[in-house]
């Protein structure tokens, strides 16, 4: 039995998927480097700028120019394939990758084919039910990204039907890592579970080796999804489809599932599965991009303006020592370590603070109160600002630094927010903003007294209720006192003042 939903193709039910076919995935991760430079040039590296301003001869193409390898994205994609546990290959090169599309000034692109810097790795992935599944790494290559066209005019933002298409080649020859895995057999019906926990940590990882910030929103961080099937018990692999740039981890998983859904049902109705790449849209389903191209069609041959990579024996030793902690790993050790259960635990990986709080705790605040910051307040202030945790202009050392004001007795929580407010809005370090504010703690005894007693002298009905014996009537007195103290004053000890003056 069949399904259809609007703007795609019959479906399969995936129960019937599985009990038929046997699915085969194989996931292409690309991966923006965040060097300070592009791979080739010196043209800065950076998100966000205005088109066409970070470019330079090189990364256009210009005839005349040569390019420069990029020692630091070297580097890190060594590092890469070492926490991939591949082997890091002695000696390589570069190759042209030769294609005609406007988004390539070149008309071909600087790529790793048959020499790559890493090969034959795994990546054992932890699965939601605490399980682990390994992946097998093909190989980790080296390659320039491209740049970027917008089509204006069509419903889709894509080409079909667009009136216009812009360039901008600021993202040309930004220092790419393709990562792919060896085909991803026996997965059954977790296949689409699988490659989304691939992905998030293969994100995670690259996150801990700090050579990329990972935002697949922005593109940073990419995945090519392959698909097919073969029958059950059939050794021979089905015809792929290749579902293109993949921007989320919960796209990841719905491309793979939709793509099973739909080969299958051709295959059941006598059709034949066409290699193909395909675009997915964000409704949840694919769509057909243009027939898949062969290595031949490239026509690969060697970069001629480059010197092999021959990283040595030393470098590569010297790189596997700055190898940080399993990420997964680390969170269970955290987990144990701050006494928190599952759920909070996947909160704060979800809303990206994790490693802002471990940081925090670093420079000195309990694990208590570094959560509080970074889970509630300032994950509240970067969704009003629209932008991630991470990204607002605080770090975990200012946290650390308004927690032990707070600790200190200088500061009350209420205070210490509109401190945060001030490092928020560039108006220093914590210190500074609560002495330029006024928000400093009062702690001198005799002014507290002396609002107290103002305040006891204006409410005189309030004073005699007290003096009677309703205790819970002194909440207005120090009401009064907080607000004439601007909140600077100590409740309790406020409190204690009142009581002690009314009995």
């Amino acid at each position: 039995m069949t399904s259809v939903t609007s703007a795609t193709a019959p479906l399969l039910d995936y129960d019937q998927v599985i009990a038929k076919y046997e699915p085969v995935l194989g996931l292409e991760v690309h991966v923006e480097l965040s060097t300070a430079t592009k791979m080739f040039c010196g043209c800065a590296n950076k998100f966000g700028a205005e088109p066409n301003t970070q470019v330079c001869p090189v990364c256009l193409g210009l005839p005349g120019s040569l390019p420069v390898l990029n020692e630091a994205a070297v580097e890190s994609a060594i590092r890469i394939g070492l926490a991939l546990n591949c082997d890091i290959a002695p000696w390589g090169r570069f190759a042209r990758k030769n294609y005609f599309y406007p988004d390539q000034p070149k008309n071909y692109q600087i790529s790793q084919y048959d020499e790559p810097i890493a090969i034959n790795g795994y990546l054992d992935v932890p699965l939601d039910d605490g399980t682990t599944w390994r992946i097998e790494i093909e190989r980790a290559h080296m390659e320039e990204d491209t740049g970027k066209l917008t089509h204006l005019g069509s419903d889709t933002g894509r080409i079909a039907g667009a009136t216009t298409s812009l360039a901008d080649y600021n993202r040309s020859g930004v220092p790419l890592i393709e990562i792919v895995t060896k085909p991803v057999e026996g997965t059954g019906a977790r296949a689409p579970e699988i490659a989304r926990a691939y992905v998030t940590a293969l994100r995670d990882l690259l996150r801990a080796l700090d050579v990329s910030d990972v935002r697949m929103d922005q593109g940073s961080m990419r995945c090519d999804s392959n698909v097919s099937l073969k029958p059950i018990g059939q050794a021979e692999f089905g015809t792929r489809t290749e579902t293109k740039n993949v921007n989320s981890l919960k796209s990841v998983e719905v491309a793979v599932r939709y793509e099973m859904r739909r080969q299958a049902a051709v295959l059941a109705s006598g059709g034949t599965v066409v290699q193909e790449t395909r675009h997915f849209h964000e409704d949840g389903y694919t769509s057909p991009g243009r027939s898949k191209e062969t290595a031949q069609d490239y026509r690969y041959f060697p970069e001629p303006d480059l010197e092999p990579v021959a990283p040595s024996a030393e470098l590569v030793e010297r790189l596997r020592g700055t190898l940080p902690e399993l990420p997964w790993l680390a969170r269970k050790r955290i987990q144990q370590d701050w006494g928190i259960s599952d759920e909070v635990m996947r909160d704060l990986v979800n809303i990206g603070a994790l490693d802002l709080i471990a940081a925090t705790v670093e420079h000195g605040a309990s694990s208590d109160a570094a959560r509080a910051w970074w889970g509630n307040f300032l994950v509240q202030k970067a969704n009003e600002d629209g932008v991630e945790v991470s990204d607002l202009p605080i770090t975990p050392a200012q946290v650390a630094a308004v927690v032990k004001l707070v600790d200190e007795g200088k500061l009350s929580n209420k205070l210490a927010r509109q401190v945060v407010e001030g490092v928020l809005a560039g108006e220093g370090e914590p210190e500074q903003v609560m002495a330029d504010r006024g928000l400093a703690m009062v702690r001198d005894d005799s002014l507290i007294q002396a609002a107290v007693d103002e305040a006891l002298a204006a409410n005189p009905d309030i004073a005699e209720k007290i003096r009677g014996g309703k205790v819970q009537a002194a909440g207005a007195i120090v009401g009064a006192v907080m607000k004439a103290t601007k909140g600077q004053a100590d409740a309790a000890r406020v409190r204690e003042l009142v009581m002690a003056a009314c009995s």
